[in-house]
């Protein structure tokens, strides 16, 4: 899928702003979102060119399925749910960017939001969340943008208010 980009904005990373606007647009894009092959075991992406450079995936949530706690390192970044519903469990708090392998959260930074179809979110740098399609029967499917293109995802494990670096993925681990 191609966007347009006004000159200007070729030459401008992208804001949240930007990314929140292009995932919103396109969730709507009905045939795009049609055309995503669905398993029912696991989640499938697709591939987007984003706008200036960002990176973009079109993907798949089967029922019950989830991402686990992470984060997008340096990456500014936003979602929409294109179709179903996505609950978004995320951390009101900035990690350490490294040397640590477990933290002891303190109460109140808990945030929890359910984003139904058409509904997005942009987040900035060092985002801690979880992403869940808690149904029981029904596949969601949601559109996602970063930039600049994810150099890394770190993910987490937690148990009650201890929150434990457990492994760190790279692009070659994904694409």
């Amino acid at each position: 899928m191609s966007q347009s980009v006004s000159p200007a904005a070729a030459t401008d990373a992208p804001t949240a702003a930007h990314l929140l606007d292009f995932v919103r647009r396109t969730a709507a894009d009905t045939a795009l979102v049609a055309s995503l092959p669905l398993d029912p075991e696991g989640r499938t992406w697709v591939r987007l060119d984003g706008p200036g450079g960002s990176e973009a995936w079109l993907i798949g949530w089967p029922p019950g399925t989830g991402t686990g706690w992470h984060d997008h390192a340096e990456s500014i970044g936003a979602f929409a749910t294109a179709r179903g519903a996505l609950k978004e469990n995320a951390l009101a708090v900035r990690l350490p960017s490294g040397g640590w392998r477990a933290l002891e959260l303190h109460d109140g930074v808990d945030r929890e939001r359910l984003l139904r179809t058409g509904q997005g979110r942009a987040f900035g740098r060092h985002h801690v969340h979880e992403v869940l399609n808690e149904s029981v029967t029904e596949h969601a499917v949601s559109v996602h943008a970063y930039y600049p293109p994810l150099p890394l995802i770190r993910r987490f494990s937690r148990t009650g208010p201890v929150l434990r670096l457990e492994q760190v993925e790279r692009p070659e681990d994904w694409q």
